[in-house]
């Protein structure tokens, strides 16, 4: 399931010049696609979560993923502006039940000392479709349009929803638990007791302002410079995870040479140099290393504050995984926005090394303000 939403998360930045060509509306107001995504999903995160940890989290998992699916094979046939942005609202408002919701299963299941590798694997899931996700949309985009896109991912999403349900028939999973608002409210005042809960959730945050927000743009940058093919566009936004990729096959070795603080800064000066590198438009085959480090710099900071964000509470891990989700993807319903305004009025160049030096500033941050607490035994 994680695998089949994640495939469609970032499928339409490939396609934004299309969407713009074909409804007869400005690319950068196409690019607000992925805000009409990203904020819905961000600020319904804390409802999903408590929900997550009352009715249980593979119920709301397997429902979130088949209306994702429904609302993509709707976008495919859309055939106004309004209408795609309604959908892909929609869309944003139950995806943030499946990703999230898999790593606060994570941390229910899986010991602290071994939760990095266990968040590693599962991004692994994650970034491969987000792999396939980008590139195949561009591909799909060249051939049959942006539609065929919307129709394939859906087609799959809504395989993989039938198939869930039909494999989660036959697990037994524990009563739901009633709802109780004391305990509702109990759960968020234990997350945000703990002083990293700030760190993380604001350090994600800009994060995603920074790092993903530029992504609606690749392909706009590539058409100023020559390179038309929205396929090319689905490489470089693929490359980023492919980064995310080799992150998740080598942290098993890394965490046990690298000091976590370390693996932090690490990753802040690797992910703001691919993103200061961005800005000098080199030619495509370049760029395809520079996103590789763009995005392993991205998973070292992000895995690292995802850890810290599974150990914020130990009874409200549902809730505390939405928080950290809603942060992220306000700032990614944000992004496209202040990138715009950027380009609009300093140009691309300033807007991007301004965004490169935030990033750094965080892991200088985390590096410096994130440790993991001494729990006594009980």
């Amino acid at each position: 399931m994680v695998f089949a939403q994640t495939l469609f998360t970032r499928a339409i930045d490939p396609v934004i010049p299309m969407i713009a060509s074909d409804l007869a509306i400005d690319v950068k107001t196409a690019a607000l696609l992925s805000t009409a995504f990203a904020f819905p999903y961000a600020m319904v995160q804390p409802v999903l979560g408590v929900t997550a940890d009352f009715v249980g989290k593979t119920r709301l998992m397997n429902a979130c993923v088949l209306i994702v699916a429904l609302a993509a094979l709707a976008c495919a046939l859309a055939t106004s502006f309004p209408f795609l942005v309604a959908m892909r609202i929609l869309a944003g408002l139950v995806a943030g039940g499946v990703f999230p919701i898999a790593m606060a299963l994570v941390g229910d299941l899986v010991p602290i000392h071994q939760r990095q590798v266990a968040i590693a694997r599962l991004l692994g899931v994650a970034l491969t479709a987000n792999v396939l996700g980008s590139s195949i949309a561009g591909v799909i985009g060249d051939v049959f349009g942006w539609r065929g896109t919307f129709w394939v991912l859906g087609a799959f999403a809504l395989a993989t929803a039938i198939l869930a349900y039909i494999a989660f028939q036959n697990i037994k999973r524990p009563a739901p638990k009633p709802f109780n608002r004391e305990a509702v409210a109990a759960n968020f005042r234990s997350i945000f007791a703990d002083p990293r809960a700030k760190i993380c959730f604001g350090s994600v945050f800009l994060e995603a302002i920074f790092i993903h927000g530029l992504f609606p743009y690749v392909a706009i940058l590539l058409h100023k410079a020559g390179e038309m093919r929205a396929s090319i566009a689905g490489l470089l936004i693929a490359c980023f995870a492919i980064g995310g990729i080799v992150y998740s096959v080598f942290i098993p070795y890394l965490i046990r040479l690298i000091p976590e603080r370390r693996l932090m800064l690490l990753g802040g000066v690797f992910a703001a140099t691919g993103l200061a590198l961005i800005a000098f438009h080199f030619p495509w085959q370049v760029q395809i290393a520079v996103f590789i480090v763009f995005g392993l710099g991205f998973y070292f900071l992000h895995g690292c504050i995802q850890l810290h964000v599974t150990d914020l509470s130990q009874t409200a891990r549902g809730a505390a995984a939405s928080l950290h989700s809603s942060s992220f993807y306000m700032g990614q319903a944000i992004g496209p926005v202040i990138y715009g305004f950027g380009f609009a009025h300093s140009g691309p160049e300033p807007t991007i090394f301004f965004g490169a030096f935030v990033i750094l500033g965080i892991s200088l941050v985390c590096s410096r303000l994130l440790r993991h607490p001494v729990r006594t035994a009980q």
